[in-house]
């Protein structure tokens, strides 16, 4: 997938009609005092790192000036910013805007009934994840009939918009249904949609685009993979490794068991921060290149789950003790073992030489490593 900075997700838009506020992006404070003195950017204006991690509101990367040597100052700070791994190299500058509402929209595809879905919600501003259910409203769109009038009026009663603003909702709909459709993407996202007054503005743009149909598309095969600079490590390497947003390492083999070990860990309220899969491995070496990547990251704890099919569970035993001989100590971390499977009896025994305890069941395991990620508090 191609994803892209929001002021490449508000250029899309704007080609389809979609409202959104004056501004403009700056790589530096000088042209962001440019911007003011053209009056490219109304005062007051909103100041917002261009990286592709989310949460930047609580994490300091949108900021706000009235003065131009205010936002001359806050654009320095910005691009001095590291954040969540990432380098603030664009400043997105807008103007201001005086909010009564903020809402959700968006198009994406539902892989498990193979049609694109229209999403609305009246809670907008924070991440869809953290609504109810029953504060979201899902419609499916067939492609080739397209979005009808009853979408529209159907998000329209999600919103709880009529007259003017519902008019202004169904353009807006519109033109996110043709964004969708031909930049082939696999969301348009606009969080928050804004009412002001009787208008609707795009205050956000999130645009992913399916990375097999950028032949289609060569103004996007410039654009930069979204990888952290341990993630590109990681490629070189050929290691399958993932950074999220929490602080609980997890290496395993196998998607399926990767993913059942990150739903465990989410069960007893434990956030993945880094996930690993040693896939079919059976080199020491690469093991122990894995787990010394994984201290990289610096998680608060880690939980190892394995099981030996292919992968035999001493092959993976032998490359952990070698890793950890060479982890240094301002990077180690607690450890949360769970091997089964080939050679189960041999791994275990390599683990409990070098002080480490397997945990046959899995979910006996994930509470403990989220206790040890929590300071035992659990």
């Amino acid at each position: 997938m191609v994803k892209l900075a929001e002021w490449r997700g508000k250029e899309i838009y704007r080609r389809y009609g979609i409202p959104l506020p004056r501004g403009t992006v700056v790589r530096s404070p000088d042209e962001a005092a440019e911007a003011v003195r053209t009056k490219t950017v109304p005062l007051p204006c909103v100041a917002k790192a261009q990286v592709l991690a989310g949460g930047r509101g609580k994490g300091g990367a949108v900021r706000f000036a009235t003065t131009a040597d205010e936002l001359r100052s806050t654009v320095a700070d910005l691009l001095a910013l590291e954040f969540k791994g990432e380098k603030v190299r664009e400043v997105l500058v807008e103007e201001r805007l005086s909010i009564e509402q903020e809402f959700y929209v968006a198009i994406t595809l539902d892989r498990s009934r193979r049609l694109p879905v229209l999403i609305a919600s009246r809670q907008g501003g924070v991440e869809i994840e953290s609504v109810e259910e029953s504060a979201i409203d899902r419609q499916w769109v067939h492609p080739f009939t397209g979005l009808s009038g009853y979408h529209r009026r159907q998000v329209a009663r999600t919103l709880g918009l009529d007259g003017a603003p519902a008019r202004a909702l169904a353009g807006i709909l519109d033109g996110l249904w043709r964004a969708f459709v031909a930049e082939d993407a696999e969301l348009v996202e606009i969080n928050p949609l804004a009412r002001v007054g009787e208008s609707l503005v795009a205050l956000d743009a999130k645009v992913i685009i399916e990375d097999d149909a950028t032949f289609r598309h060569p103004q996007y095969a410039a654009i930069p993979d979204d990888r952290t600079p341990l993630e590109e490590v990681a490629r070189e390497k050929g290691i399958a490794f993932v950074q999220l947003d929490g602080n609980i390492g997890v290496i395993a083999n196998g998607a399926g068991l990767t993913m059942a070990t990150l739903d465990v860990l989410k069960e007893y309220g434990g956030a993945p921060g880094v996930f690993l899969d040693l896939g079919g491995t059976d080199d020491p070496k690469k093991v122990t290149e894995a787990f010394l990547l994984m201290a990289e990251a610096r998680p608060a704890a880690v939980f190892l789950n394995i099981f030996g099919g292919v992968t035999r569970c001493d092959t993976v035993a032998e490359g952990l003790v070698a890793a950890l001989a060479s982890v240094p100590s301002d990077r180690r971390f607690p450890l949360v073992a769970r091997i089964r499977g080939n050679n189960e009896a041999e791994g275990i025994a390599l683990l409990r030489q070098a002080g480490i305890a397997s945990i046959p069941d899995l979910r006996e395991a994930g509470r403990a490593v989220v206790a040890a990620a929590s300071g035992g508090r659990r």
